[in-house]
């Protein structure tokens, strides 16, 4: 065989390589893009886990970090009549669905996050928390 015939053989060669390396690589991410259809999101959660390692999750995390939230504490609630809303004024008192001494409920955007008791800390007032919500709960709460 002259040299000429085995250069344009391994060309046709490299060429033939390349194309079924591409349609490998199509193939793949067909399949992944099937797999992620039918796959439920639940079944990716555990996987972020074992596959970040602690320096990817402490990166991630910095991202999150500096976003403002707005927390709020509640400490009952209680439905009235625009006219009764109206005729409030200085002194009047709104009853409540809490009792006295039932914890405050503290809530994260809005989100129930914690339960707490009111306290007052060199003259302000604050909220010692004494049963914050798991991630899990808070989860089932938004579905």
């Amino acid at each position: 065989m002259s040299e000429e015939t085995q250069n344009v053989e391994a060309e046709e060669a490299g060429d033939d390589w390349a194309d079924a390396m591409a349609e490998q690589a199509t193939a793949e991410a067909e399949a992944e893009t099937a797999v992620a259809e039918e796959t439920p999101a639940a079944e990716f959660d555990n996987l972020e886990d074992t596959a970040v390692g602690l320096a990817d999750e402490e990166a991630n995390m910095d991202v999150i970090l500096d976003i403002p939230v707005t927390i709020s504490m509640e400490i009952g609630r209680t439905h009235i009549s625009i006219r009764n809303l109206l005729q409030l004024n200085q002194g009047s008192v709104v009853e409540l669905d809490r009792l006295a001494g039932e914890p405050m409920d503290v809530l994260v955007n809005g989100t129930l996050v914690a339960h707490g008791e009111v306290v007052v800390v060199n003259e302000k007032f604050g909220i010692r928390l004494t049963d914050v919500i798991s991630p899990a709960e808070r989860v089932k709460k938004l579905k």
